[in-house]
């Protein structure tokens, strides 16, 4: 009889780690409805806790508590790393079945592939559990959404089949996982697929072109609609063709799943370096991974954003919360925070170590996560880490959160805490040109994203002072710094897949990524709403940036604003905020002037270089202080102060 072996982490579960270090696991959607239907299988777990046996044994309670009853036999419980086939070969012998007669369900393609390698089968999700049990493929589907059908119809039948939506890319296209009973009941509720391959050891990816497209002659008089299909066409081709071309491997390691907006879907083999190919003209953000989500098409924050909406019309902030905010957000607030996260000064005060690099494969990013959950610890906040998984590694989000009982709703107030300097140029010891370490090199990010997430410590000092002097907010406030963005938003995307699976209420996410870069000249802010995801989060994250706007003359009165919306904002669906807005969440990205090309830009030029340092002549606090203060000010006053 088959043996079902499951990781845990965004597989059976979203991992939540408090200050204590006590863990959570909350039931992704779906799962316990799988494991009803597999319940006279015997069932295991692979899964990597961290090093020790208090880890194992705290991940073993976990599991207990969130699933209790379904995991009882301890001998299939196997901890530990799956960077190689030890741990999958262990399972395999507590099975005592062959190695064909057992499945691995996880979400990282690196994993499946290890797990083949053992000899078990393997399952990109639970929902296609059983049929890596029968030994039947999934595959990446295209759906057309008919014009007479909806998300919604389209929900109803994936949620009762073995049918995993990956992006939504419009009202009119989703991309989805789908075994052959899963695309038949698709066609059958008059939903065609178009199968683009098995997704076995693959990951999916958007991968955008921000080079101007040219179509022949022909095309001039022909209608609006078959020009925009041909432009896409046309994109997703040169892509794809630019990653080909780039990656020169003599078997191939991605292939493409068609058009997408901006550019073009592709599927990836474990290990495939997408992350690091960057066409020529790419804009920040080009490159998106894409995660499977059963709730993916229910964008739980359409309904909430109907109803909050209207309060985003007078936000003016109070003069008291002005004054608290240009009390605490200052300057050398901001350059203290940066200096430490950058390198400058030791990571913890009054410790030696000071780090290199935050890269989500450089060992210092975890140290720089944990620091940051002690200093806003130490404000007071209930902080959380929230665990997911990148190429192997054990990443972290950092949450800090004054929560208020009975609030209807929270805001949030984010930046991302990763950095990279894969732009830069480094030579071996002969002084020959070699790729970007990113385990090694040195990446400060003191602008991308130290600013921003400098920015976020200091609202979080800002909120505490305002609470210890007798205010409080009528929402819950959450401060969120987001791990891996630059590996295509893994960790925000992670994040909100988790929100909207605990049913989590938000009105409004303020994320700021690069505010201190400033050459000189006019002071500009920009303030991005643009959503590729259309709906009611259009016109509310309009609003939301409203409310920035109407902070500024408070807190920034000599900078030029420079709203960005709709379709044509550069940034849409390229920085943290896109992934709350794929969850129909309101939300704004507020920068330097840096995604805005319609004039010469003073934002960074150090971006994504190592000579992205807090004493590069570039970074600016006082410039990145006025962003930080007008993006706090609009956030604690949507959250009653």
């Amino acid at each position: 009889m088959p043996v079902l072996f499951f990781d845990i982490g965004e597989t059976l579960a979203d991992a939540s780690i408090g200050a204590d270090g006590s863990l959570t696991l909350h039931p992704r959607p779906r799962v316990f409805e799988v494991l009803d239907a597999v319940a006279g299988l015997r069932k295991g777990i692979i899964s990597n806790p961290g090093p020790g046996e208090a880890a194992r044994a705290r991940a073993a309670a976990a599991l207990q508590s969130a699933f209790a009853g379904r995991f009882t036999d301890e001998s299939l419980l196997h901890w530990g790393a799956k960077t190689a086939r030890g741990i999958f070969d262990d399972a395999v012998a507590s099975a005592g079945v062959p190695a064909a007669d057992c499945v691995f369900v996880g979400e990282a393609p690196e994993e499946r592939e290890i797990a083949r390698e053992a000899g078990m089968r393997a399952a990109a999700h639970p929902v296609f559990a059983l049929a890596a049990v029968e030994g039947r493929p999934v595959f990446w589907a295209r759906i057309e959404v008919p014009a007479d059908r909806s998300l919604t119809d389209l929900e109803t039948i994936a949620n009762a089949a073995e049918v995993v939506p990956v992006h939504v890319a419009s009202p009119h296209l989703v991309l989805v996982m789908a075994s052959a009973r899963g695309v038949h009941a698709l066609e059958q509720g008059g939903f065609p697929a178009d199968l683009r391959g098995q997704v076995a050891e693959t990951t999916a990816f958007l991968m955008r072109d921000d080079r101007p497209v040219s179509l022949p002659e022909a095309f001039t008089d022909v209608s609006a609609t078959a020009r925009e299909t041909a432009e896409a066409t046309v994109r997703a081709s040169r892509a794809f063709g630019f990653l080909a071309s780039a990656l020169d491997e003599p078997e191939p390691s991605i292939v493409p799943l068609g058009p997408a907006p901006g550019g073009v879907y592709i599927a990836a083999a474990a290990g495939t370096p997408v992350e690091d190919l960057h066409p020529a003209e790419a804009k920040p953000g080009h490159t998106e991974r894409l995660l499977p989500d059963p709730a993916l098409l229910s964008r739980p924050g359409e309904a909430q954003v109907r109803g909050f909406a209207e309060e985003f019309a007078n936000g003016v902030p109070s003069p008291e919360t002005v004054a608290a905010v240009r009390a605490a957000i200052t300057p050398a607030a901001l350059r203290g925070h940066v200096a430490r996260i950058s390198g400058v000064d030791p990571l913890v005060e009054g410790e030696p170590l000071t780090v290199r690099s935050r890269d989500a494969s450089s060992p210092d990013n975890p140290l720089v996560v944990s620091a940051l959950a002690g200093r806003l610890h130490d404000l007071g906040l209930t902080v959380r880490r929230h665990e997911f998984s990148w190429h192997g590694r054990r990443l972290s989000n950092v949450e800090a959160e004054f929560s208020v009982a009975g609030a209807d709703s929270a805001v949030l107030v984010t930046a991302h805490l990763d950095s990279t300097a894969a732009r830069g140029e480094f030579f071996d010891s002969s002084g020959r040109p070699r790729p970007y370490d990113s385990a090694h090199d040195p990446a400060p990010g003191a602008d991308d994203d130290g600013s921003g997430t400098a920015a976020v410590l200091a609202a979080a000092e800002c909120l505490s002072t305002m609470i210890a002097d007798g205010r409080a907010p009528a929402r819950t406030v959450r401060f969120v710094l987001f791990n891996a963005e630059e590996q295509g938003m893994v960790g925000s995307k992670a994040y909100a897949r988790a929100a909207a699976a605990a049913g989590d209420r938000i009105v409004g996410v303020f994320q700021m990524d690069m505010i201190a870069g400033f050459r000189g000249g006019t002071r500009t802010m920009e303030i991005h709403t643009g959503s590729s995801v259309p709906g009611p989060v259009v016109g509310a994250s309009d609003a939301l940036g409203g409310l920035v706007a109407q902070a500024a003359p408070a807190l920034a009165a000599d900078f030029s604003l420079q709203p960005l919306a709709g379709a044509g904002d550069p940034a849409a669906g390229r920085s943290d905020h896109a992934s709350f807005h794929e969850r129909g969440w309101a939300a704004a990205a507020v920068c330097e002037n840096f995604f805005d090309d319609t004039a010469p830009a003073t934002g960074t030029r150090q971006y994504h270089m190592p000579g992205d340092t807090l004493l590069d002549e570039d970074h600016d606090t006082d410039y990145a202080a006025g962003i930080a203060r007008t993006v706090a000010a609009a956030a604690l006053t949507l959250a009653g102060l």
